[in-house]
């Protein structure tokens, strides 16, 4: 089955059960991420649906696609030109269970696909992570707990705490890892932040590399610093700027037990990213 076909059967089964849910978020972006050698674009696309059930329990369900391109200069990297078309598909299960006013359990179940162009059952690993969300006073929250991710480029177990609040009634304050943002907004359809955090991902080979017979995966990741803005256009469509520079950015060739065979040494580079919301 072709990829786009999948993609858009997938799609279309979240689509249909819309009318179930209670809230609706459906967001498109593009985002460019070039370095002195080699450039990286990507398209992202999630439909999320969340259904309140009752006064302590909330479920929320994202189903997510990106795709994932990668330049190279024309004069270096001959020897590795074909790899740069992949694909990730992931549905975020997400259940929320409030145990009292001040304590929120929170528990995700990621399944992903990460693929070249191939897509094999061999392709797919089960990501998630577990939350406790207590609230200390009026203003201030701690969220800890642990999440098996890919934020250093392979699935990884690691842990995550923040403290979270608002400032006033402008802008709010969340500190942690892996992520940390500020947010301001002077009115009703302007906000602005400013965010560092750690990302990234993997992407299995459909075959080895010619230089590396033992190669099955690439692995991308980096700190990224980024100032953002967004605009709710109208009641439901929000539009959205994204400018920033990633830190420590890594792009390598690994085996099948996530072992480094080759290091591409990309160096830091800055990002762009533009997008569009739809939220009910």
């Amino acid at each position: 089955m072709k990829i786009k076909v999948l993609v858009w059967l997938v799609f279309l089964v979240c689509t249909l059960s819309i009318k179930a849910q209670e809230n609706l978020c459906v967001d498109f972006n593009l985002k460019n991420e070039p370095t002195e050698e080699i450039t990286f674009n990507e398209v992202n696309s999630v439909i999320s649906v969340s259904k309140k059930l009752n006064d302590k329990n909330e479920i929320t369900n994202k189903l997510e696609y990106t795709n994932l391109t990668i330049k190279y200069d024309a004069r270096a990297y001959e020897s590795f030109e074909n790899l740069n078309q992949f694909n990730r598909i992931q549905n975020e299960f997400k259940i929320s269970h409030k145990v009292s006013d001040a304590t929120k359990l929170n528990l995700v179940i990621t399944p992903t696909i990460n693929f070249q162009q191939n897509l094999g059952i061999s392709d797919a690993s089960v990501l998630g992570s577990f939350q406790l969300n207590q609230q200390l006073n009026s203003k201030i929250a701690l969220n800890i707990g642990f999440e098996r991710s890919t934020v250093f480029g392979s699935p990884k177990f690691i842990p995550t705490i923040s403290f979270s609040g608002k400032i006033n009634n402008q802008s709010s304050l969340m500190i942690g890892f892996p992520d940390s943002k500020f947010t301001y907004s002077n009115n009703e359809r302007n906000q602005f932040s400013l965010s560092n955090s750690y990302n990234g991902s993997f992407y299995n080979l459909d075959e080895s590399v010619t230089l590396y017979t033992t190669a099955a995966k690439i692995s991308t990741s980096q700190m990224t610093t980024a100032l953002e803005y967004e605009r709710n256009m109208d009641k439901n469509w929000f539009i959205n700027f994204k400018a920033g520079y990633d830190f420590d950015k890594k792009y390598n060739l690994l085996d099948e037990n996530n072992h480094k065979l080759y290091d591409f040494n990309t160096g830091n580079g800055y990002i762009l990213s533009i997008g569009i919301k739809y939220k009910q």
